[in-house]
């Protein structure tokens, strides 16, 4: 016969924690299969930071090329798709910082190194900083611009570029590559006759 002995308060604890840790689990798989955001069911895309799942109309993108004009993209901005608190956490204030830098380079003053007559006095302190690999001049020395004005700088002086052409074939490409140096030009130092100076901008 079946054993007529009470259950001792020891044994309900122990299914009674069965129970609650079955629950958990259970819930625990139910919000993996929702959108990390909104909780609405069978999101289709995964957040690259967090790894969590999240749906289209609660992921924030970043397009390819993004952060292109930085010299080293950090881990964090290296995602194509993000959670809403994941982009607000990583990438939202350095997305716009970046966009600021982009924008402040537009407005570079560009020397070029043949200009000496024009940057004899400009402070030639910083390191030069060269960027490589670009598709035309244009790209070359707003890149250069780029990293002058994230530096905090408002000029970029003795710039100097160069093309090298690569045949495969019938099909010819040219890269460009540039240097030149961080500088300051004061208020009242800038040459009011813009025929002296070249800004590709």
């Amino acid at each position: 016969m079946p054993s007529t002995r009470p259950r001792t308060a020891t044994k309900f604890l122990v299914l009674f924690t069965l129970k609650e840790r079955l629950k958990l689990c259970y819930a625990s798989d139910m919000e993996s299969l929702n959108c990390c955001a909104c909780q609405k069911p069978k999101p289709t895309l995964v957040c690259g930071s967090c790894e969590s799942k999240v749906c289209k109309n609660c992921a924030q993108f970043l397009d390819e090329g993004q952060f292109s004009f930085l010299t080293k993209i950090p881990a964090a901005l290296s995602h194509s798709t993000y959670c809403p608190a994941c982009f607000d956490q990583h990438v939202a204030s350095e997305l716009d910082s970046y966009n600021r830098a982009v924008e402040a380079a537009k407005n570079i003053l560009v020397y070029e190194k043949k200009q000496s007559k024009e940057t004899r006095l400009l402070s030639r302190k910083e390191k030069p900083v060269r960027v490589e690999s670009c598709q035309d001049s244009g790209e070359t020395i707003l890149r250069l611009a780029f990293l002058a004005a994230q530096a905090g700088f408002n000029a970029i002086i003795d710039v100097q570029l160069s093309s090298t052409k690569t045949r495969n074939g019938s099909y010819q490409t040219t890269t460009w590559s540039g240097t030149g140096i961080p500088s300051n030009v004061a208020a009242n130092k800038i040459a009011k006759d813009r025929s002296l100076w070249q800004n590709p901008n």
